[in-house]
Order: C-alpha cells, then structure tokens, then sequence
C-alpha cells in the first residue's frame, strides 16, 4: 500500500467507517489486492472481512481493518528482520451516535487481535461511568484498576466516556481518568482502552486531562446511517427472525424514517437501534393482531402489516 495509514499532526489515525461519501479513504487499486500465495497466511484476516460484509453501512470497514492488519503484520515482519518497530499501543477512540455499530465493530476487532496474537484473549469487557466512578475517595481507583484487571488480554469499551469528566474538578469522575491514563501507559501492550461517546463530547473530553490525547494512535468515526440503510438493517433483522414487510407496511416505515431523520437531532436518534426496537414491538403487536383474528396460515405468520408497526417518541 502507498499510504495504509493516515497520520494526522497529532499522532493519531483518523478513519471515517459507513460513509460511501467519504474522501478520506483510498479505496483498493488493482495492485493492492493480497497474493494469492499469501491468502492462507491471512485466514484470519479473511474471516473478519466475511463477517464484516455482512453488517450494512460498513462498505469502508474491510479497507480500514486492513490497514490497521497490514500496520500490525508488516511490523511483525520487520521485527523478526531486526528492524526498528516497537510495539504499537492500540488504544481507540470511538466518535459517533448511538447504533451507529461501534460495539460490534469492537467485538469484530478483538476477535482479529486475537488471531494476530495481539490479545491473548480478545474478549471484550463493556462499561459505562458507573462500573468506574466509587462514591468516596479511594473507591474510584479500585473500581477503575479491577475493570482493567478483568480486562487484560482483551479489550475495555467504555462507552459514554465523556460522562467521566462532567462533574468538574471534584467529581471522583477525574480519579478514573487518570488511573486509566496511568494503566494505559503501564499495561499498553496487555490490553486495549476503546472509549466510545458522540463525535463533540469526546474532543471536550481529551482536553480534561493532557496524557489523553496522544495515547490513542487509532480515531474512528461512525456516521449516521441513511434511511435506504437503516431499511436494509430492518429488513435483516426480519429475516434471520423470518419475517417480511407488506408493501405498504415497508412504504410506512420508510416514510416514518424519512420524517424522524429529518426532526430529531442527531444526537438523540439511536440508528439501527431504533429500527431493531420498532421491529421487535411490531412483531409482538402481529402477535396479538393474529390472535384476536384466530387466524394462523404461514402468509400471515410472517407478514408485518402496515398497522402492525409501532412508532413512538421514546425508541
């Protein structure tokens, strides 16, 4: 690859996923496609590529995770040349909406550390501000050094990170930054810190504390999905449950997307997590349709009717 990886002046690799419009992403030439003599060599690369395919939204991924392979194994290489290449902290910074995918894509990246050897474990190990924060001084630290603990050899996602530094200066938030500021140096190579949170929170909290910055080489941003996406995402999820939509009821919720992308904030609308609930209460909603009709033939087991979908202002 010319360039596999973006720097920016900072230090850090800003990667945009899910956008088709994107420029910061040099798609695959012809001379960039793997040799086919190596391709056994990267089964686990392959792998994680077939599983990525099957997310909708994600038509930058396969190219960015194999950048991030390629930096990886080319520095194994070189180290077993004897050339310079130190190990590489992977600590990430996750920016988006909610159920714009970055739970599962962190999911997805342990699995391939771990097959590259780079985890020895590759599980993941979700939190939020209360597995983190203690109520008296002393009992945040703990709290923050047993996640960690449970964290080695795999991967730490804490989402809404940005919630550690909204109580100021005497909110026990503080302490828990800097003791994962304090582990990510010493543990760098045990264990990966994701933090996750909307795209403006995060840059507000970088700035709470001067060692954040520089200690995640890796900034990948989630845009929204669009509504063709977010129907493609239903549509999915209807299948593996073997369901489908009437042409009126798809003609409905395209519609309803339409109109909430265009109303809520962006901020407060949970993408494919809105979609996954109004399915599922749609399908309960079939459910009792069908039993007040006592009627159960297979065309009607399977089909969302246009009254059976649930919208409310709570998703």
């Amino acid at each position: 690859m010319d360039q596999p990886i973006r720097m920016k002046n900072n230090g850090q690799i800003s990667i945009v996923l899910n956008s088709q419009k994107s420029t910061a992403v040099k798609s695959l030439d012809k001379r960039e496609v793997m040799p086919k003599s190596l391709s056994q060599e990267h089964a686990a690369l392959r792998e994680i590529e077939s599983e990525l395919s099957e997310l909708v939204g994600m038509e930058d991924m396969k190219q960015m995770i194999k950048e991030v392979y390629a930096w990886i194994y080319i520095n194994k290489k070189r180290e077993a040349m004897g050339l310079k290449a130190g190990k590489q902290a992977l600590h990430m910074m996750f920016k988006g909406n909610p159920g714009t995918g970055k739970t599962t894509i962190a999911r997805l990246i342990g699995k391939l550390f771990l097959k590259m050897n780079v985890l020895s474990k590759g599980h993941l190990i979700e939190a939020e501000r209360a597995d983190l924060v203690g109520e008296y001084i002393g009992h945040t630290a703990q709290k923050t050094r047993d996640l960690i603990k449970k964290s080695l050899g795999g991967i730490l996602f804490i989402d809404e990170a940005y919630s550690l530094g909204r109580g100021g200066e005497k909110d026990f938030g503080k302490e828990a930054i800097d003791t994962l500021v304090k582990h990510m140096e010493d543990k760098q190579h045990e264990f990966i810190l994701i933090l996750a949170g909307y795209s403006r929170e995060m840059e507000y909290f970088l700035s709470l504390n001067p060692g954040l910055h520089s200690r995640f080489p890796l900034v990948f941003s989630f845009p929204d999905y669009s509504v063709e996406e977010l129907m493609e995402i239903g549509k999915r999820m209807m299948s593996e449950k073997e369901y489908v939509l009437s042409h009126d009821a798809e003609r409905r919720l395209r519609e309803h997307l339409f109109e909430v992308k265009n109303s809520y904030s962006p901020a407060s609308f949970s993408n494919g997590r809105y979609v996954r609930n109004i399915i599922e209460k749609s399908i309960r909603a079939q459910a009792m349709r069908l039993l007040m009709q006592n009627g159960f033939d297979r065309h009607d087991l399977i089909t969302l009717r246009s009254n059976d979908l649930i919208f409310s202002d709570n998703e």
